[in-house]
């Protein structure tokens, strides 16, 4: 019922004064009971492993701790890694989304599943949504998630263990927040395969070279 209240009550809600309070209470909630799911209920832990080829098994806060020893992991969000998200707030099973586009320093597009209610029902499949990275050190410690109810980020920043890569340790290099920061606002990490470094073109000044000032002056 909260769910369909919620959902009813979006088009009222002014996303630039929008609280947390609605994505802390519920958005990456993965769990209830099988008569709440209901049909077609996915949950995010399936679809990530379903979209990433990762093959880790059990509730998304144990994935960072599982891919230890058996896959690649960093600080650097890559096409197909998936973005590894910790218990916070009401989400106390943590949450998994898949890299699939890496817009710029501070911006990338995942696909995820059981994060937004569509349409007053939990359990669905979000495609290429916004995540914005808001770590002061641009490291992906803390990111802010579109949330479907209002149509724009929520404003909770939650916080990121790191992105692990479907690939054996040692064999992909991270990055690293100061190299990511470098490349252009229009790169995107589909281009290259995970073996190869791509180019560092020059810095491109845009409306979304800096994605946080921009959200500062309003103009995201």
């Amino acid at each position: 019922m909260l769910g369909l209240a919620l959902a009813a009550a979006a088009p009222a809600i002014d996303p630039a004064a929008a609280s947390g309070v609605i994505d802390d209470s519920m958005a990456g909630v993965d769990g209830g009971t099988d008569a709440a799911k209901g049909p077609g209920y996915l949950e995010c832990v399936p679809y990530a492993r379903q979209t990433s080829g990762i093959r880790i098994f059990g509730d998304a806060h144990t994935w960072w701790q599982q891919a230890r020893g058996r896959y690649a992991t960093g600080r650097t969000p890559r096409v197909g890694a998936v973005m590894a998200m910790q218990p916070y707030a009401n989400s106390e099973l943590g949450h998994v989304a898949t890299v699939s586009r890496v817009v710029d320093s501070r911006t990338i597009l995942v696909s995820h599943a059981n994060w937004s209610p569509i349409n007053g029902r939990r359990g669905q499949v979000e495609r290429n949504v916004t995540v914005l990275d808001v770590s002061p050190e641009n490291d992906w410690s803390e990111v802010r998630v579109w949330y479907a109810p209002i149509h724009n980020l929520g404003t909770t920043h939650w916080p990121v263990s790191g992105f692990i890569y479907n690939a054996k340790p040692g064999t992909v290099k991270d990055l690293g927040a100061a190299r990511l920061a470098a490349t252009s606002a229009s790169a995107s990490a589909s281009a290259y395969p995970e073996s190869q470094t791509p180019p560092l073109p020059a810095k491109k000044k845009g409306r979304h070279g800096d994605p946080i000032g921009a959200i500062i002056a309003g103009t995201y």
